[in-house]
């Protein structure tokens, strides 16, 4: 029921012209993080999809080739995006200390290429990156992005704390070395949150107030400082619960399915989590409706 309710919010765009009407968009999701959460082919989980709709959860239950065309489509990113995010608000009252961190989903999809040092052709697996802030008290995932495997992680730490920030309000923001930068020490508490993010061996102390601030926390109050820090270690913890609950990698051949079904992994995760506050922290979640 939890994700029926927060389905409820998407608003299927008016269809034009004449022929049968599509699925609706609230429908077409519901289906696609439900082939998603039970790890199996589209083939597969068309049956528990069928079930969903004897049970009054959709009003149309999609095939599965119609799921592979929506988890296709890049318009449904921000979708998806938003939904996570705001599966994630029910827990606002409770998370106020967040961590930031990336990993891997692997794929079935070989790139290939003669490397001329061996002479011989080479391949190896494509992978897709999730960039993620999580709560360190309940490992909610509060934002996420999806990239290719190559990107660098640093640039992407504002748009966490964006997401993050339109539902809750941080205190603190723990993330490892490769987070290091003035960029987002800056972003960090211009969010309104100290940030915990170790220097590197070469780091210096001057440069800006925020980087001034954080280095002196770091040098002279070493204990306090891995106090915070070592609440990174659930962003590890977070990756772990999703992988083994939902699997390492993608089924999906194109770029933008492997996205979209990364973030649908990251929604079932939320949606899990939100499952054991209710019945340990007697949460009752209520959605404001991302898809609006």
């Amino acid at each position: 029921m939890l994700l029926r309710d927060l389905c409820d919010g998407i608003v299927t765009p008016a269809h034009p012209g004449r022929g049968p009407k599509p699925i609706p968009l609230a429908d077409s999701t519901y289906a696609s993080v439900m082939k998603v959460y039970t790890g199996m082919s589209g083939r597969r989980a068309t049956s528990d999809i069928r079930a969903c709709h004897s049970a009054g959860h959709i009003h149309r239950a999609p095939s599965y080739n119609s799921v592979f065309a929506y988890l296709a489509r890049p318009e449904i990113t921000p979708l998806l995006t938003a939904l996570v995010e705001d599966s994630a608000a029910p827990l606002a009252s409770v998370e106020s200390q967040f961590a930031a961190d990336a990993t891997g989903f692997s794929s079935s999809v070989y790139k290939r290429w003669y490397d001329a040092k061996y002479g011989k052709e080479m391949k190896e697996s494509t992978w897709v990156k999730a960039h993620a802030m999580i709560g360190t008290s309940t490992n909610v995932i509060t934002s996420i992005k999806v990239t290719d495997g190559n990107t660098n992680d640093s640039p992407q730490l504002p748009a966490l704390l964006d997401g993050t920030a339109r539902h809750f309000t941080m205190r603190e923001v723990s993330a490892d070395k490769g987070y290091l930068s003035h960029a987002n020490l800056a972003a960090i508490e211009a969010a309104h949150a100290v940030p915990y993010i170790p220097f590197k061996i070469n780091s210096q102390g001057e440069g800006s107030a925020a980087w001034q601030r954080m280095w002196g926390l770091f040098m002279y109050k070493r204990p306090e400082f891995q106090t915070h820090y070592h609440r990174r270690s659930n962003v590890e913890s977070t990756f772990s619960m999703v992988k083994r609950k939902f699997g390492g990698n993608v089924r999906s051949k194109v770029f933008v399915a492997q996205q979209n079904e990364v973030l649908c992994k990251a929604l079932c995760h939320n949606l899990a989590v939100l499952v054991h506050a209710m019945h340990e922290l007697g949460i009752e979640p209520t959605f404001n409706g991302a898809g609006k």
